[in-house]
C-alpha cells in the first residue's frame, strides 16, 4: 500500500503496551499533558508495518541500488567497514555533554582528523563543527568578514565569484551581507583573469572559486588569480566540493588559497542524499585561525593513563577571537569517525582516489563523445572539442543543444529516458553556462563495464523515437510530473478524513 494510513485493522491492534507495573501509575501525569481523544494512528501489524517500509525503500533510488552519476555531488560507493567502525562501543553513544576524560578517545579521532585534513590542504588549522558544504562556506567567509573587521577594513564589502561558481556561494556570501561581483568566464570555460583584474578593487573582501570549475576543468593560472586578489588585500577562499579530483596530487595551499572547506561527505566518504547527513569542515592559513568556529580540538603533552596511550590529553578548545558556534554541538561526529576510518585505511592511496576519479571521468566522456559513433554530433561536450580542456577531471558536462535543435529532445528529456534505463539521472541545467547542460560525474569506484554500459545507453537514447524520450519516464512508479506545480505546492503531511 501506498499510504500507511490505509491499513485499518481491528481496533486495539497494531502495536501492545504493557500494563503500568503501579497501579494509578498514569494518574500521575497532568491532564493537561493527557490526550482528549486516541491518535489516529494506522493499525497495522508488524509483519504488515515492515513490509510497507521495505516496499517504500525499493521505490528510492540509491548509490546501492544503481549508477549514480550526479555531477558535483561525487555520489560513491561508500565502504562498510566505516558503518561498522562508528557501531563500536565508545563511539555510538556518546554524548556531547560528557565531560572530556571520558571521551579521551574520540577528542584523538578528531583531532587526528584535524591534522590530515591540514596536512592534505595546505592549511595551518581545521575545525570539524561545520555540518554541511554550505555552512562550511558561510563560516569561512564570516572568518575572512572578521579578518578584515580586526583590521580596520570592515568597508571591504564585496565577495568575487565566476559565473560557473557553485550557486551556494554567491549565497553564503550574500547570507554575510556581502555584495556579489560575478565575473564571466573564458571562451575556453577557464578563469578570465582580466575580468578578475577588473573587478578587484579596495572593496574587495573575498574570491571563491572551486578548482577544478564545475565544467570539470583545471584553473591552470590559479596562483596568477591569488596574486590578483591578494594585492587588492582580498582573501582566496577555496570551494572544496571537487577535492577528489586534486588530493595528493596538489592542494589550495599552494594555489595561494587562505581558506577552505571541505566536503567529508563527498571526498571522504560519508554518506549523504536527501538533506545529509553531511560535514563540512573548514581549514584556514594562521592569520585567519584565531577567528574559526568552536570548539576545536588540541593536545597537551600528558602522562599516560592508558586512556588513549599516546601520551596526551586531549581538550576542546576556542580559538581567542572565535565567530562562535555554527552547529549545536561539535560537528556532526559521525561523519567524521567514518571519514577518519576511510583516511586511515587508505592513507597516502588516497591519491589513487583521484587518479581513478579522473581516470573514469575522462574514459566515459571519450566513450559518449566516440567519433566513430553516428550520434557524435548530436551532443557538445564543453568546453567544446578542440580547447583546452580535452582532458577534464572528475567531472564533463555536456551540452544537448545540437540533438534539442534537430530533434526537439531536451537535456532534461534525456535524463527522464535514463531512470527508464535503471540509472539515477546526472545533475541537470547546471552550471547555467552550459545549454542544455547535463554535468557527468562517474566517480572513482564505479567499474569500466558500469561505464561502457552507462555510454552504451546513453547513445542508445539519442537514436530512439523523439516522442518515446520527450514523454519518459515510462516505467518508473511515478511518471514525469508538473514539477513547477510539486515546488509551489508540497504535501508534507497526511491530511486526514473526518
Amino acid at each position: 500500500m501506498s499510504d500507511i494510513f490505509q491499513f485499518n485493522g481491528a481496533e486495539g491492534s497494531g502495536w501492545s503496551q504493557p500494563e503500568p507495573m503501579i497501579d494509578g501509575a498514569t494518574d500521575t501525569i497532568p491532564s493537561l499533558l493527557r490526550r482528549s481523544i486516541l491518535p489516529r494512528w494506522p493499525r497495522a501489524s508488524e509483519p504488515e508495518l515492515v513490509r510497507h517500509y521495505t516496499w517504500l525503500s525499493h521505490r528510492n533510488f540509491g548509490i546501492d541500488t544503481g549508477f549514480y552519476p550526479l555531477g558535483s555531488c561525487t555520489m560513491k560507493h561508500n565502504p562498510r567497514i566505516n558503518e561498522r567502525i562508528i557501531q563500536l562501543p565508545g563511539i555510538d553513544r556518546i554524548h556531547p555533554l560528557q565531560p572530556e576524560h571520558q571521551i579521551q578517545g574520540l577528542l584523538s579521532i578528531f583531532y587526528e582528523m584535524q591534522e590530515m585534513l591540514e596536512i592534505c590542504a595546505g592549511m595551518d588549522q581545521v575545525t570539524l563543527q561545520p555540518v554541511a558544504g554550505a555552512q562550511g562556506e558561510f563560516a569561512a567567509i564570516r572568518c575572512i568578514q572578521e579578518y578584515h573587521s580586526s583590521n580596520g577594513e570592515s568597508h571591504r564589502d564585496k565577495v568575487i565569484v565566476p559565473d560557473s561558481a557553485h550557486g551556494t556561494n554567491p549565497a553564503s556570501a550574500a547570507m554575510c551581507g556581502y555584495e556579489i561581483v560575478e565575473i564571466p568566464s573564458g571562451e575556453d570555460g577557464r578563469l578570465n583573469l582580466d575580468a578578475l583584474s577588473a573587478a578587484v578593487g579596495d572593496d574587495t573582501a573575498a574570491m571563491m572559486i572551486t578548482n577544478p570549475s564545475t565544467l570539470g576543468i583545471f584553473e591552470p593560472e590559479i596562483v596568477e588569480a591569488a596574486e590578483i586578489v591578494h594585492a587588492a588585500g582580498g582573501q582566496m577562499y577555496y570551494d572544496g566540493a571537487n577535492f577528489n579530483a586534486i588530493l595528493g596530487k596538489t592542494d589550495p595551499g599552494r594555489m595561494g588559497f587562505d581558506a577552505v572547506h571541505y566536503n567529508l561527505h563527498k571526498t571522504f566518504s560519508q554518506p549523504h542524499g536527501g538533506g545529509g547527513p553531511g560535514s563540512g569542515p573548514i581549514g584556514v592559513k594562521a592569520h585567519l585561525a584565531d577567528f574559526l568556529p568552536s570548539p576545536l580540538v588540541d593536545r597537551e603533552a600528558a602522562e599516560d593513563d592508558g586512556s588513549t596511550g599516546d601520551g596526551y590529553r586531549y581538550f576542546w578548545r576556542k580559538p581567542a577571537k572565535s565567530i562562535g558556534k555554527v552547529q549545536q554541538w561539535h560537528g556532526n561526529a559521525g561523519a567524521v569517525v567514518r571519514a577518519w576510518a576511510y583516511y586511515r585505511r587508505y592513507g597516502r592511496e588516497l591519491e589513487l582516489m583521484s587518479e581513478h576519479a579522473v581516470l573514469n571521468a575522462n574514459y566515459l566522456r571519450h566513450q559518449i563523445m566516440n567519433p566513430d559513433s553516428d550520434k557524435h554530433d548530436s551532443i557538445h561536450s564543453m568546453p567544446l572539442d578542440g580547447a583546452p580542456a580535452d582532458v577534464v577531471k572528475h567531472e564533463f558536462t555536456l551540452s544537448m543543444m545540437p540533438v534539442k535543435e534537430t530533434t526537439g529532445v531536451t537535456g532534461k528529456d534525456v535524463a527522464k529516458r535514463l531512470l527508464d534505463y535503471g540509472y539515477m539521472s546526472p545533475t541537470l541545467y547546471f552550471p547555467m553556462i552550459v545549454p542544455e547542460c547535463l554535468m557527468i560525474e562517474p566517480t572513482e569506484t564505479e567499474s569500466r563495464e558500469v561505464l561502457d554500459k552507462f555510454a552504451e545507453d546513453f547513445l542508445t537514447i539519442l537514436s530512439e523515437d523523439p516522442e518515446v524520450v520527450q514523454t519518459a519516464p515510462h516505467n518508473t512508479d511515478v511518471r514525469r510530473v508538473d514539477e513547477v506545480l510539486a515546488a509551489r505546492s508540497l504535501v508534507l503531511r497526511k491530511e486526514l478524513d473526518e
